[in-house]
């Protein structure tokens, strides 16, 4: 593994370059950006995949999006869709212009198969895609959730902070992921967040548990799903009844008109972030499906 340096308008992005046992730069090979959920880092699930991929024979990049871990970009801790398609579109340049790169896809776990789908609607240079254990947020389901009044609640704070913060440059930090904080963007029952506060799981060093409660706004109006017709890299769905809102899954997988396939498994969410029975069916299902829609493993020199 290997740190590596991109630039987005500007920001640096820094991230974590994965290659195959006996990896040569003057071979060809099918790479793949694996990102991960909601104010995830690098070392957290993106890595774990982008790991288990490059023993697949994938070169995989895991980076941290703009704002988080690593790299650039104030203030930190913001969610900003908009941002984060560009930083996509970012991380496939940069692995195109590898000289060892035939061709680029991309994993989405959780919020990212979002960005994913974004990314799919927009990037040409985007040869195939893959969405596991996928959250797809959208209007109608945070209406479902909360109602028009807790939407409106939520988007007032989220707004009210972004003012804030323009006039005096103060942030407002509220947990991403709590089980007793009610101002926490996710509340749960004990047990719900184990991966993100439990340090042999996911509470790596580098993860911060806190979110810019002025990106709450704006993600609450991200909909991914409504971009899924314009997509034209054929795309995998990896998900489970007990994954987050399976319906919003299924609802996806409809609304593709691309080449497409989905993969019902098992398991709970965040069995696919660490669990090795679920994350090893998933990365199988993806190199497979990747290996039959992009250009075929180069071993010949460039």
């Amino acid at each position: 593994m290997d740190k590596v340096y991109f630039e987005r308008d500007g920001l640096e992005l820094v991230g974590h370059l994965f290659t195959p046992e006996g990896f040569d730069e003057q071979h060809l090979y099918n790479a793949v950006i694996v990102q991960g959920s909601l104010t995830s880092v690098k070392e957290q699930m993106a890595g774990t995949y982008a790991q288990k991929l490059a023993g697949q024979g994938f070169v995989a990049l895991a980076f941290d999006y703009s704002h988080y871990g690593e790299s650039a970009g104030e203030p930190r801790q913001l969610e900003s869709p908009a941002e984060k398609l560009r930083d996509l579109q970012a991380a496939v340049s940069f692995l195109s212009q590898r000289p060892y790169v035939r061709a680029v896809g991309m994993v989405g776990i959780c919020t990212s198969a979002g960005n994913a789908i974004e990314l799919g609607a927009v990037e040409p240079g985007l040869r195939v895609l893959a969405t596991i254990a996928a959250f797809l947020p959208g209007p109608a389901l945070y209406n479902k959730l909360y109602g028009d009044d807790g939407v409106a609640t939520r988007k007032a704070r989220s707004s009210a902070s972004r003012r804030k913060y323009e006039k005096s440059g103060e942030l407002d930090l509220v947990p991403a992921y709590s089980e007793t904080d009610p101002t926490a963007i996710n509340v749960g029952k004990p047990g719900s967040y184990d991966y993100y506060l439990n340090p042999s799981r996911g509470n790596v060093p580098t993860y911060r548990n806190q979110a810019a409660l002025m990106g709450l706004e704006q993600f609450m109006e991200f909909d991914p799903i409504s971009k899924a017709a314009r997509m034209t890299a054929p795309t995998l769905i990896v998900h489970s009844d007990g994954c987050a809102f399976p319906d919003e899954a299924r609802r996806l997988f409809a609304e593709l008109r691309v080449e497409k396939e989905l993969v019902w498994a098992d398991g709970t969410h965040y069995d696919y972030y660490d669990s090795q029975q679920q994350v090893d069916n998933a990365v199988a299902n993806v190199a497979r499906f990747f290996k039959a829609h992009m250009a075929p493993e180069a071993s010949e020199e460039t």
